[in-house]
């Protein structure tokens, strides 16, 4: 989670959705970095209301603005996939090793997943109870220059996106049948990544 003071906006980090690369652009110019542990850093839409909104609000006397980014599903999926497939995990509960792409799917779809497919959810994360988006601005991170302008204007300056966190590569080619099973039991995280701006 980065927090710009002076703009009046918190930049709420979704899991898996390139952050570590903006947190690495934008963290010089923010007036707060929270990295650790990742239950700040990860802090969703609930989380940030509860606790930080109000803290916020008390010591300045404004609103804060907030911003997210939303992955498409599928793509978001396959990078917890590759992410979890890395050497140091291996013999992990966590690592996806000795598993396929699609089983990783199956298993998440099942909603009380096995650890090695337990990666929560975008739409936990970014709605609100009664499912209406939570922050002020979402974008898709398949608009990466949309992304990037509009931070540019807000905090006013050039940003250059490092490569940070990339997943090693693996299979994660998904079947059509499988992807609409995944569209019609997982429909919240497509809803929430239509909402994203693109």
């Amino acid at each position: 989670m980065l927090v710009f003071w002076k703009e009046r906006l918190v930049f709420l980090a979704v899991p898996k959705t390139g952050t570590t690369a903006l947190e690495g652009a934008l963290a010089p110019k923010a007036s707060m970095v929270l990295r650790d542990p990742p239950i700040l850093k990860h802090s969703p839409v609930y989380r940030y209301r509860r606790f930080l909104h109000p803290y916020f609000k008390q010591a300045g006397g404004q609103e804060m603005e907030t911003l997210a980014v939303v992955r498409h599903p599928v793509s978001w999926l396959a990078s917890w996939y590759r992410y979890r497939h890395r050497d140091d995990l291996v013999g992990h509960p966590n690592s996806t090793r000795g598993h396929t792409f699609e089983e990783f799917v199956e298993e998440y779809i099942k909603g009380k997943s096995e650890p090695w497919a337990d990666v929560g959810s975008q739409s936990k994360f970014l709605l609100d109870p009664e499912g209406n988006l939570g922050v002020t601005y979402l974008f898709r991170y398949e608009a990466q220059p949309l992304l990037i302008d509009f931070l540019e204007q807000k905090l006013g300056f050039e940003i250059t996106l490092p490569l940070l966190n990339v997943s090693p590569p693996a299979d994660v080619a998904l079947s059509p049948g499988l992807e609409k099973k995944l569209a019609r039991k997982c429909e919240a995280e497509f809803k929430v990544w239509d909402m994203g701006r693109s």
